[in-house]
């Protein structure tokens, strides 16, 4: 039996409808980077860029050069990014300024607590350590459906940090609040997925290769 010219278009109809849904959830669960070339070139404030609570994993006398990165540490750009930015960071130790803010995509069941934890182990002075924890067990973690608190209360414990105490700033509201203002600062300045970097204030393509990066910022330090 055939189906009527109303049935065949809504069965089409359904199909196409699969595909956007099907298409969009990949780029969101992928960290949404190829979402992020939207802002590439953008011109905006670098003050809004570099927030005097910019979590700074290096930084030079005069912040002549100043990379910042919005990262999901979920995401799975954002992790085949890092060894970049690792290497960035090494090279130009003490001649650009890289500060990195949260900007945990909504999608991905962790990514917000675990910037929580981020945050609650800077406040003992252990940003960086969690920060490369993160990254170095994502592949661990990451893709869960299911709540990864207790691992990551394993990592601050390994961190020897004051457990009372990261429990403390865990729940602080104050916390969250630090957390969601990098995320919404960042959707004012354009981010649409992760890893988004700006240099100065202007937005770079996603995922520019080290040698990129490397022309990018010795240009900017020759001006």
């Amino acid at each position: 039996m055939k189906l009527s010219t109303n049935l065949k278009l809504s069965a089409a109809l359904v199909a196409v409808f699969a595909v956007v849904i099907g298409a969009l959830l990949y780029v969101n669960r992928s960290g949404a980077g190829s979402a992020a070339a939207g802002t590439a070139g953008a011109a905006v404030d670098p003050a809004a860029v570099l927030r005097d609570d910019t979590h700074l994993l290096s930084s030079s006398p005069d912040r002549k050069v100043v990379l910042v990165e919005f990262l999901d540490f979920e995401c799975e750009s954002c992790l085949a990014m890092y060894p970049t930015m690792e290497r960035i960071r090494a090279e130009y130790a003490g001649r650009i300024t890289f500060g990195v803010r949260y900007f945990p995509i909504p999608s991905h069941t962790n990514s917000k607590l675990a910037a929580h934890v981020v945050e609650a182990a800077s406040r003992q002075g252990k940003f960086e350590a969690m920060y490369q924890r993160m990254y170095e067990t994502q592949t661990q973690w990451g893709e869960s459906g299911r709540s990864q608190e207790p691992l990551f209360r394993s990592f601050a414990q390994d961190l020897g940090l004051d457990m009372v105490r990261f429990d403390s700033d865990l729940g602080n509201p104050a916390l969250a609040e630090r957390v969601d203002r990098d995320f919404n600062e960042g959707i004012d300045l354009g981010v649409q997925g992760t890893p988004t970097l700006f240099l100065g204030g202007t937005a770079l393509p996603p995922m520019p290769s080290y040698e990129d990066l490397r022309a990018r910022i010795d240009a900017a330090l020759a001006e």
